[in-house]
């Protein structure tokens, strides 16, 4: 019973683009470790960009310097 857990930052992803994912990720679980789809989880979580980091800095600022070099 495969559980996976997707984190993105909240920006705007549309229930679309993550019924994609779900299906993306079920698929591929499927394809390669050949698991049953009415068991596989899988968890979408959205992190607000002040929340989440990169290179010891927030998201948001570290889009900020790398934008300008």
């Amino acid at each position: 019973m495969p559980y996976v857990n997707v984190r993105i930052t909240r920006e705007g992803a549309t229930a679309a683009q993550k019924a994609e994912i779900i299906a993306g990720v079920t698929d591929l679980l499927v394809r390669v470790l050949d698991k049953d789809p009415a068991t596989t989880f899988v968890l979408i979580d959205e992190v607000e960009l002040e929340n989440w980091g990169v290179a010891g800095v927030r998201t948001d600022e570290y889009r900020r310097l790398r934008a300008r070099h």
